[in-house]
């Protein structure tokens, strides 16, 4: 066996309706008072958060809540949401809500902890540290946020960059279905393929793809395939939603370790040149990544093709990586959701000027199987337009 390591977050809590509970949670474990709550306004006007702040607040802590994160959040965002946390002296910080609310809480942890400015911070292996507490609550089953040790901020008008340290890597993260049972089918589809997609390029990946990292990743693609339809049809079964944020958060925990290659390199210029959802683009770039790959991935989509629903599969291997790329696609098609880069207003003059940006993404693309060319992006794209 090939040297390996593993990290991932030192405590995972699973609870349905640990948000009613959640100030006692935290004071098991904290004896600070001064906490910083990192949302969206959304889910702070929703009334989502209401038990939470209330239980909070019944344990003791003095609540400061950020909620002005928004999707794809830019360093001006992040700066202002840091500048708030320290003006409250925050001593321990939770992000509660999506990728994007996770991902600020990461990053406010660390640049509340040191003196160290964000621009130093980008790449992999940057933070000098050291960090507030953290806790992470993801409140969709996708990004995997809270237990990866990466943050995506947009720098640009169309581009993005990500801090990479194991100090990004929260303390605990907490685990309530419940607080993802008001997510819109849409919402639920596009990120519940974000997560399966985690799982595919962490079990394909390149570089670092371990025995640990597999097995989640497997368990991940099984829960995730197996429950994404129910929770898109019925947004209340809370079976479904516990199975895709249980699937969402071992994807994570595969991917933070196995890291993940084209197919997010090849979504996140839509992100910047669109706006497009990171989920969504990834959606919509996936199945032609794999076809791309196949040549070179063609035995590991066959050992994941069984754990798709779906009749038995063939025992041959290229037929049944032909089998798990084809229910990858129906899986997809069925949720509903845009299939095509024209459906989100993509045009095709710009197709080169998104291929190109593509190639910015080095530290993506080196994990992928198969070598991916300027020209290879362009023609994935093609084929997605």
């Amino acid at each position: 066996m090939q040297r390996f390591e593993f990290s991932t977050v030192p405590q995972l809590i699973v609870e349905l309706g640990a948000a009613q509970r959640l100030g006692s949670l935290l004071r098991a474990k904290y004896k600070q008072t001064r906490l910083c709550l990192v949302t969206d306004k959304f889910l702070h006007q929703s009334g989502l958060l209401d038990p939470a702040l209330s239980d909070l607040r019944a344990s003791g802590w003095e609540v400061t809540v950020i909620d002005d994160v928004v999707a794809d959040p830019p360093d001006h965002v992040v700066l202002k949401a840091v500048e708030r946390a320290r003006d409250a002296r925050a001593e321990v910080v939770l992000g509660l809500g999506g990728g994007s609310s996770l991902d600020v809480a990461k990053l406010i942890a660390v640049l509340c902890g040191s003196d160290q400015p964000l621009s130093q911070m980008y790449g992999i292996g940057n933070v000098t540290g050291p960090r507030l507490p953290l806790v992470l609550m993801p409140t969709t089953a996708g990004t995997g946020s809270e237990v990866t040790a990466i943050s995506i901020v947009t720098t640009g008008e169309t581009t993005k960059s990500g801090v990479v340290s194991p100090f990004l890597m929260a303390d605990v993260a907490i685990l309530d279905a419940e607080l993802t049972k008001g997510l819109p089918p849409a919402a639920t589809a596009a990120t519940g393929i974000d997560a399966m997609v985690h799982a595919i390029e962490a079990y394909t990946s390149a570089r670092l793809k371990n025995p640990l990292s597999d097995m989640l990743a497997m368990q991940a693609l099984r829960l995730l395939s197996h429950n994404l339809l129910p929770a898109c049809r019925q947004g209340d079964d809370i079976a479904a939603r516990e199975a895709m944020l249980l699937g969402a958060t071992l994807a994570g925990q595969a991917f933070s370790n196995a890291p993940v290659a084209a197919v997010h390199a090849l979504a996140y210029p839509l992100g910047g040149h669109y706006h497009v959802p990171h989920g969504l683009s990834n959606s919509l770039v996936l199945s032609h990544v794999l076809r791309f790959n196949l040549p070179m991935a063609q035995s590991l989509y066959a050992e994941l093709a069984p754990l798709l629903p779906g009749d038995a599969c063939p025992s041959e291997p290229a037929a049944a990586a032909q089998v798990f790329i084809e229910r990858i696609e129906a899986l997809v098609r069925e949720t509903g959701i845009p299939c095509r880069l024209r459906d989100v207003g993509v045009t095709e003059a710009d197709l080169p000027i998104l291929a190109r940006d593509a190639m910015a993404q080095q530290r993506l693309l080196v994990n992928n199987p198969r070598p991916v060319t300027e020209a290879d992006a362009l023609a994935i794209y093609q084929a997605a337009y």
